[in-house]
């Protein structure tokens, strides 16, 4: 007969594709994951991973039954959110993830409001451009751009439509002047990012389904999306950023939306989750928090 809790870790090593880290994650010895596989693989009379002293992947017929063993889990979890009593209280810990520019100029605001609302609540903010791994990082939830590609974890979408614009300040195109085609754009000075060593000075910009790659020269570089706003707003240069993050400069004058006519790159924003567990009342809540200010943005967000 199946074991809930085996099943479940087996969906985790699985996504981490660790023992170990799968242990560390339930509070458990290895020893003890591995023996939880085993008897799983006793009771399917077949083989879930393929196991050596350095790697851990599942074996074809791992791979198959997967994503079986996470839908049972998920039909699991549906039926017993269903028969929990309703509690309008929020409480405890969140330990949040989120981008330094998007956290400082969004979402802050959210946050406090949240907190206000539910005075019981204590957040733990952690701001940060480095990618952050949910499995092994100390947090609960993490704001992420991007598409959703691993299965590993949830992701609860929040500006599925976001896009990247080119902005500049009004002090810089007095200066400076505002090109008015992608030749022109790339002889101006660019604010690019850089993570990990690499700089994104390629912007990608499209128009009725042709697509261009630009070369930026890039006047000042910075590792921190926080700085790289605060130098376009300062009329430093011009820079290629998420709608989310500028959409308020955008709308009070302090930035101006350069080749309207151009589509930037998409970057949807996700909450992610490690697991469907800590998809609990405090997270959907938050969720539907930042999602009603992402949605009046989105409103804003030039076609």
């Amino acid at each position: 007969m199946l074991r809930l809790e085996d099943l479940t870790l087996f969906v985790r090593a699985a996504a981490l594709n660790s023992f170990s880290d799968t242990a560390r994650e339930a509070g458990l010895q290895p020893a003890q994951v591995s023996t939880a596989i085993k008897r799983l693989e006793q009771t399917l009379n077949t083989r879930l991973f393929a196991r050596s002293t350095r790697s851990l992947r599942l074996t074809p017929e791992g791979e198959t039954w997967l994503p079986y063993a996470i839908t049972a889990l998920q039909t699991l979890e549906a039926g017993f959110e269903q028969i929990q009593p309703a509690t309008d209280e929020v409480r405890g810990v969140l330990q949040i993830a989120v981008p330094s520019d998007l956290g400082r100029n969004m979402l802050l605001w959210v946050f406090q409001a949240f907190r206000r609302e539910h005075p019981a609540l204590h957040l733990k903010i952690l701001f940060s451009d480095q990618i952050t791994d949910v499995f092994k990082d100390p947090v609960d939830i993490a704001f992420r751009y991007g598409n959703n590609d691993d299965a590993s974890f949830v992701a609860l979408p929040l500006a599925p439509f976001n896009r990247r614009v080119v902005v500049a300040a009004p002090s810089y195109i007095a200066r400076c002047g505002e090109p008015k085609t992608i030749s022109e754009l790339a002889q101006h000075d660019a604010l690019t990012y850089a993570l990990r060593g690499r700089i994104y000075d390629k912007w990608t910009l499209s128009l009725d389904g042709d697509m261009h790659h630009v070369a930026m020269k890039s006047a000042m570089v910075s590792d921190d999306a926080e700085v790289i706003r605060r130098l376009a707003i300062a009329g430093e240069g011009i820079a290629y950023k998420s709608w989310l993050d500028v959409s308020e400069d955008v709308n009070e004058g302090r930035l101006k939306i350069i080749l309207p006519q151009y589509q930037g790159d998409s970057v949807p924003l996700n909450m992610i989750c490690p697991h469907r567990k800590q998809l609990s009342a405090t997270v959907r809540l938050l969720h539907q928090a930042v999602k009603q200010r992402c949605d009046v943005l989105q409103s804003l967000m030039p076609e």
